[in-house]
């Protein structure tokens, strides 16, 4: 069988004899699936279209089966297949547009139905095609003095979440996917062996002196192992802070994949775990799976009973081996702000670091003056900001190194006390 190679790494098969134009459409179908973040490669091309003259074209479900067995490896790359087969090969009913033409326009009462997980990717991948063989418009040529303007990227990163259009955030993720992670570690009880003079491993040096029948014992050392801490998020997802926290959980799924031991915790009026959630490897399938799990998505707030209860239940099992905890609210409390207070400070006992991310710091004239806000201002070591790329990157690099001056809380303390 003669082969050429295509665009893509894709082989282009010969024609399939009485399959028309099919064996091109699977071809064209498996560039989509790459570019949407699928591998299929050039075997895989050639077994769907030997799958498909084998069992021939019955229904839509078995085609569906076929092409899925064949270019679905992965768990978490069926629902990324499901959104592309479902556009890639939708039927074009003719006789039904022909009939929507030619009726009134009516107002379309009905509910939308909810984007799936992957539906984003799949729409640039089905049209980056079509982009690229536009043909080019001549345009006059114009000259601009940009010596003092400002690029795009960096307008980009000083914008904030809650201003961006569907376009810009999904430019965000793909910078926010960009970032060096916080890389720091801690020193933990366990031990390590070692080649340099120091603490001496008394067990290993007899396993030593042991192999050579006691007649030379020569002594083994051993230090302190160093690991990276514990990460453990809490995040607000009332109405105020879900336009932030949405943003913000992309950035945690990137920080899940790249680092060990990040448990993510989401609350509103309850608190919910969703740690495994997130560990899925799709972006949009994780952040879906939150927002199923999570019953009060964009509702009402309570940060203090949320905390009690997770200082109750969950800060034993997560809070070990100098932890780190990011806590994102804008402290807006309506209940009762001792327990706010209590429950803060129980929480900053428990670990090595507590950090504040509070959107509200993209104000100019910042001041604590709020209930909740005073109530926990004087138990975090950090209060920074959280509503563009760069209060993110900054971020990265706090927890990569020591705690700062420019994040001291006490700036703010002093100003209470004022």
């Amino acid at each position: 069988m003669e082969i050429s190679a295509g665009r893509d790494g894709i082989v282009m098969p010969p024609p399939v004899a009485g399959d028309g134009r099919l064996a091109d459409n699977i071809v064209h179908f498996a560039r989509v699936l790459r570019r949407a973040g699928l591998k299929p490669g050039p075997g895989a091309v050639l077994d769907a279209i030997a799958a498909v003259d084998a069992i021939g074209i019955g229904s839509r479900e078995e085609f569906h089966a076929a092409l899925g067995a064949i270019f679905v490896n992965r768990h978490e790359d069926q629902p990324v297949f499901d959104e592309a087969f479902r556009l890639f090969w939708r039927s074009r009913d003719l006789v039904a547009k022909m009939i929507a033409m030619m009726s009134p326009v009516a107002a379309d009462l009905s509910e939308r139905e909810k984007a799936k997980a992957g539906a984003s990717r799949v729409s640039d991948a089905l049209y980056a095609e079509r982009e690229r063989r536009q043909e080019p418009r001549d345009e006059p040529d114009i000259e601009i003095d940009a010596r003092f303007t400002t690029s795009g990227s960096e307008v980009l990163r000083r914008l904030d979440f809650a201003q961006m259009s569907a376009a810009e955030l999904s430019q965000a993720r793909r910078e926010i996917e960009r970032l060096a992670m916080p890389f720091d570690t801690v020193r933990v009880r366990r031990f390590r062996p070692s080649r340099r003079p120091g603490d001496v491993d008394a067990r290993a040096t007899m396993r030593a002196a042991l192999r050579s029948g006691g007649d030379v014992i020569l002594p083994k050392f051993r230090a302190r192992r160093t690991e990276q801490p514990p990460l453990v998020i809490l995040a607000d997802i009332s109405g105020s802070m879900s336009q932030y926290t949405r943003i913000f959980l992309h950035f945690l799924h990137v920080l899940t994949e790249r680092r060990r031991r990040v448990h993510t915790f989401l609350f509103g009026t309850r608190l919910t775990n969703v740690t495994r959630q997130m560990k899925n490897r799709d972006p949009d399938e994780a952040i879906a799976q939150c927002s199923g799990a999570v019953s009060d998505w964009s509702g009402g707030t309570r940060i203090g009973e949320t905390l009690r209860l997770f200082n109750r239940q969950w800060a034993r099992r997560v809070l070990g081996q100098g932890a780190v905890v990011l806590l994102i609210t804008d402290g807006l409390e309506r209940e009762d702000v001792a327990m706010l207070a209590a429950e803060t400070d129980r929480l900053h006992r428990s670990c090595r670091r507590l950090v504040w991310l509070n959107p509200l710091l993209r104000f100019e004239g910042f001041e604590a003056r709020a209930r909740g806000v005073r109530a926990m201002l004087p138990h975090v070591d950090e209060l920074r900001s959280v509503h563009n790329l760069d209060s993110l990157a900054d971020l990265v690099a706090a927890l990569s190194g020591p705690m700062q001056g420019d994040a001291d809380p006490k700036r703010f303390l002093k100003t209470m006390r004022a």
